[in-house]
């Protein structure tokens, strides 16, 4: 029962970001904007330590889904609230060794040495979708 997690979009701003657990893990949803989705798909692959493109990353532009666990040493990044410092690339930052995340969950500076983890995730209407 718990494999799964459903989510409604629905509520989420253009800009915001939310929190939800899925499997005992936070899983990071952003609603982004044109200026998120511009920036991530801008970035040369040759400049990533983990080359993936954006697209490949989401199913839908303005939605990104991932863990939300540094995969340096598992902390958790900050980010998710406005406060939050993003890091140098507009994403996420972790406070325990100083990875930084741009807005595609892509590592960018730091000791982690993958990508945010894109989980299996479905939509299941226009506005909710299914992780797990």
């Amino acid at each position: 029962a718990l494999s799964t997690t459903e989510v409604d979009l629905a509520p989420i701003k253009v800009g915001q970001r939310i929190t939800v657990v899925w499997r005992g893990k936070p899983v990071f949803i952003d609603h982004r904007g044109q200026k998120e989705i511009a920036a991530a798909r801008a970035v040369p692959m040759n400049q990533l330590v983990d080359p993936q493109f954006d697209k490949d990353r989401v199913k839908k532009p303005e939605w990104l889904i991932v863990v939300g666990v540094c995969t340096h040493l598992g902390c958790i990044p900050l980010g998710q609230k406005e406060n939050d410092p993003h890091g140098d690339y507009g994403g996420w930052f972790c406070p325990c060794h100083g990875s930084h995340y741009d807005t595609s969950g892509r590592i960018r500076k730091g000791p982690a040495p993958k990508n945010l983890l894109v989980p299996d995730y479905a939509f299941l209407t226009d506005t909710t979708i299914r992780i797990g």
